[in-house]
């Protein structure tokens, strides 16, 4: 009987010591997810960039729906730029665009661009069918740098691949994505 308790103790602390680290990963996951939406809030130019962060926290629970408001689905296009040698750059203004841009408009021949660990913009370089120039990955990769949390910083790292190597997981938070097959370049 002594011994029989014994293992149903370690058996019991083995088991709250796995639900408590999935937990702190749950946790960690919240947090970083609440840094990109600050991040976010950080960079928004105008009213309506803060109305799509709005309608996508209370998609994700954190706000609630106002009684009596109908919840008016605010879209407004990527930010786009042209490199200096043609290819045009598309850049995601929040959580849930960066999921569009990447997953839905563009090409799996495009270019994707994020800062590498640091919250910020999905860049995509649009192929248009052709071989994507190091100067328009270079151009794409500042201007992920630029809208991203190392806005000021000197040397940002910026991860680089194929959209075709980027993936969301099952379940994950907007904005959430895994990649493999990538390059680091670093900018200002």
């Amino acid at each position: 009987v002594f011994v029989e308790t014994d293992l149903n103790k370690a058996s019991a602390i083995e088991k709250n010591r796995r639900e408590s680290k999935e937990q702190l990963e749950k946790g960690r996951e919240e947090l970083d997810y609440i840094n990109s939406v600050l991040d976010t809030v950080d960079r928004a130019e105008n009213e309506k960039d803060l109305a799509q962060i709005r309608e996508e926290l209370t998609e994700q629970g954190y706000l609630k729906v106002q009684k009596g408001k109908k919840p008016r689905q605010t879209t407004l296009p990527p930010l786009e730029f042209e490199s200096s040698d043609g290819f045009k750059i598309l850049v995601g203004r929040n959580n849930r665009q960066n999921d569009k841009l990447t997953l839905k408009t563009a090409s799996k021949n495009d270019m994707w661009l994020h800062t590498k660990d640091i919250h910020g913009s999905h860049v995509i370089v649009v192929s248009d069918g052709k071989e994507i120039s190091d100067t328009a990955i270079y151009e794409a990769a500042r201007l992920a740098a630029y809208h991203s949390k190392a806005r000021n910083s000197s040397q940002v790292p910026v991860d680089c691949t194929l959209v075709r190597y980027v993936s969301k997981p099952n379940g994950s938070k907007p904005g959430m994505v895994i990649y493999v097959n990538n390059k680091t370049l670093y900018v200002k």
